[in-house]
Parts: structure tokens; sequence; C-alpha cells
């Protein structure tokens, strides 16, 4: 079993190769970035949980979501590191030295996420952590506005969507496969709401960067996206890291 970890403090470098993937929540983004971070033997930065960090971690020590002070000094010192391991589908994340990979992964601790990143201050503050995980020898970068605002002179930036209802059925089976109780109307009810929030909101709203590669995924499963995917890392990036 294989490691790679990046701590949120990590020195940043312009010159370094980096993959913007970004989309909506069950488009598949997390997959597909681990599954291109480990053929490619980058680090990972999965942008929204850095979000989802914050709201948990703020809702454990009592910080309210309107409190925009505390929020923003708690997002500056956020404690987090990010692995992907063979053999795990899913990227490991340690909040303070202890594993909160699935403490973030429910429906409302997206809808919160999705709160706090509406705040104008914790996206400034997140901001440069976020620029800071590109080291050598490569970056994948899954998130809502990593293509278009964080890393906005990647060579390959990729926009994965899905209708709706595919994401909500993606997310139930997901779930439900973890052993965590889900109802599917309410999932596509809280997706379908969460999009509307992101899309419409003032600051970075959720859209493909105008040189974004657009991959609907809903018809498309999860070996066919990573192909493609990684077909455009191989032509943009070949020889970079020879």
């Amino acid at each position: 079993m294989s490691t790679i970890s990046v701590p949120v403090s990590a020195p940043k470098s312009a010159s370094i190769p980096v993959l913007a993937v970004d989309g909506p929540s069950g488009s598949g983004k997390g997959t597909i970035c681990r599954n291109i971070a480990l053929q490619l033997g980058w680090h990972i930065l999965d942008s929204g949980a850095l979000y989802r960090l914050v709201a948990l971690g703020a809702k454990r020590r009592g910080i309210a979501f309107d409190d925009v002070l505390a929020l923003t000094t708690y997002a500056e010192n956020l404690d987090v590191v990010f692995s992907v391991l063979k053999n795990n589908d899913e990227t490991g994340i340690l909040l303070e030295g202890e594993n909160v990979s699935d403490d973030i992964r429910t429906e409302t601790a997206g809808n919160n996420a999705s709160k706090v990143a509406a705040i104008p201050e914790v996206r400034k503050a997140l901001l440069q952590r976020q620029r800071d995980f590109a080291q050598a020898p490569g970056l994948v970068a899954d998130g809502r506005d990593m293509g278009s605002v964080v890393f906005p002179q990647a060579k390959v930036k990729i926009f994965l969507t899905a209708s709706a209802e595919e994401r909500a059925q993606r997310r139930y089976k997901q779930l439900k496969g973890k052993g965590i109780s889900a109802n599917l109307a309410s999932l596509q009810m809280e997706i379908a709401e969460r999009d509307e929030r992101d899309s419409q909101r003032a600051v970075s709203p959720l859209k493909p960067a105008d040189d974004a590669v657009v991959l609907d995924t809903s018809t498309m499963n999860i070996d066919e996206v990573t192909e493609q995917v990684l077909q455009l890392c191989q032509q943009a990036f070949s020889g970079e890291n020879e």
C-alpha cells in the first residue's frame, strides 16, 4: 500500500503541473481524481473537503455559521492532511489528526459546506492554502472553482457534470453501502437546492472555466471517464516529469 499525502502548508510553485477538475456533487470528481493521482503519482487536493472540514470543525467548536470572523480565523489555521491509498476508493482525510473521511461525506455536511463556501472571507482565507498544495511532481485539484479561480494557469481543466437524478442515485448507493441511512427523494432535493445555491452565489459561482473540457458522466462509467481524462493529461504534460 502506498500513500501520497501533503499538508495544507506545503510550499507553492507556479511551475508545478496541475490538473483542475470541477463539477457539482456526485459528478464523479472524487473517484476520477483519486484514479488519476494514483496513476500519475501526483498529490491530491479535495478542495470541497476543505469547506466541509471548516463547517465540521466550526460545528464541533460551537462556531456559528454567521460568525464570519471566527469562521475565517478557523479556516486560516485549518489542520488537514489528504492521502491517496491504493486499494481504497476514498481519499483519506485527517482533521487535527483525526480521520473524518466519513463524517464529512453526508449530505448535511455538504449543505453546511455550501453555506460556508458562500462567505467571501472564508473563501479568501482558503485560497492561498489551496494553491500551496501544488508541489512536485504534480497536483490533481478536485473542486468547484479549481480551473476558474484557484488554478487558472492549469494546463488541463475538466468540468464533470451529470443529471441531478443520476447524482442522487450515486450518492444514495454510496451512503447505503456505508450503512448510512439515506432517502433518495431527499437527496435529490438537497442536490438540486445545492446546485441552485452554488451556481447563483456571488463569489466563485459553480461554472466551467472558459477553457475547460466539459464531460457529462450521466451515461459513462468510471473507467471511461478516467481514461478520457488521463489521455488529456498525457497529451498536455508529456515530458514534464521526465
